[in-house]
């Protein structure tokens, strides 16, 4: 579900104190995005929620990344989507991902459309209204699909759920010996042939 003001409060704290005790943060993700409305802005949400994204920005420790559900918005973000690049990103073949979901990107195009409408004085088609949702709605859920998004290299792959422990445990081992490794840079140039 959405990131309420509370929620992502002690997200961040729990992310801050992951970070000191150098544990690594595994993000689950299954959201809809960041709570919107007046009561969540009052309680803080805009605050809030851009310090779970901050704390998002400043971990230190490794960092993986699991869609299992939902995945729109600013919520991506604040559970360490693609653009905060994790050290490693995988999917649920049931997931999807994208800027909103069909249905609300679809209702948010018809409340627009009215209101031009009636700033011009002109008629709403309500038919031509439908169908474009209708499309629209279609296009945005294909495109947030797992399989279209890992196809789009958006993750590093997809994961059959009853796999999820085992890719964990390597990715883990992966990243911690990964931090471990000293990275000797040469002092000098490459001679080709």
């Amino acid at each position: 579900g959405p990131i309420d003001p509370s929620g992502a409060n002690k997200a961040t704290q729990f992310m801050q104190l992951l970070d000191q005790a150098n544990i690594p943060v595994l993000f689950f993700q299954n959201t809809t995005g960041y709570m919107v409305g007046t009561k969540s802005e009052q309680a803080g949400m805009i605050k809030h929620g851009s310090k779970m994204i901050q704390a998002v920005q400043n971990l230190e420790v490794p960092r993986i990344t699991l869609m299992t559900g939902a995945s729109f918005g600013a919520g991506n973000y604040g559970m360490c989507g693609r653009a905060f690049e994790p050290d490693f990103l995988y999917t649920w073949p049931n997931a999807s991902t994208g800027v909103m979901g069909g249905e609300q990107a679809a209702k948010t195009m018809s409340i627009v459309a009215r209101g031009k409408a009636e700033a011009s004085g002109s008629d709403v088609d309500e038919e031509l209204l439908a169908q474009q949702e209708k499309m629209l709605a279609m296009k945005f859920d294909s495109q947030s699909d797992a399989f279209y998004t890992s196809g789009h290299l958006m993750d590093d792959g997809m994961i059959d759920p009853r796999q999820t422990r085992n890719t964990v445990g390597m990715l883990l081992e992966t990243v911690l010996e990964a931090r471990r490794r000293v990275i000797r840079p040469n002092s000098y140039g490459v001679s080709r042939l």
